[in-house]
């Protein structure tokens, strides 16, 4: 590995824990989450929707083709042969030598309730990190 190649790991590694701060994340990936992808070549931060996950008879080990259609204008569909660990935010992977991340964002409505404080004659307030009222 070059020092280049070195230098985009790390900064990679620290773009993922900082999207692992800042977003609710699932463990597991299943058909019609929404995932968050994140690549170097070609530079991309954005969503997708999970619309198939089969298994690639193929090969011994466990493999799956992902199809996702990235929400994006216009919306492309893409399918990516990975395994469980790579499609659900387990490990950081390459594709062509490029890193990539997936994982699934949970938008969970119970678990956005429970973080919703109420105050006496005041609309609720998100107590989450980096969301607060503004007087």
């Amino acid at each position: 590995m070059n020092v280049s190649a070195v230098a985009y790991s790390i900064i990679m590694e620290k773009l993922v824990a900082d999207l692992k701060e800042i977003l609710p994340f699932k463990q597991t990936t299943v058909i019609g989450d929404v995932v968050i992808v994140v690549a170097k070549e070609p530079q991309l931060l954005t969503y997708a929707v999970v619309s198939k996950i089969e298994r690639d008879d193929s090969r011994k080990n466990e493999w799956w083709h992902v199809t996702m259609h990235f929400l994006s204008i216009p919306l492309q569909e893409v399918t990516w042969t990975l395994r469980t660990q790579q499609f659900t935010g387990q490990e950081i992977f390459t594709m062509g030598g490029e890193g990539r991340f997936i994982q699934a964002v949970d938008f969970s409505l119970e678990d956005q309730a429970a973080q919703t404080k109420l105050v006496k004659g005041r609309p609720p307030v998100q107590t989450k990190k980096g969301i607060r009222r503004i007087k």
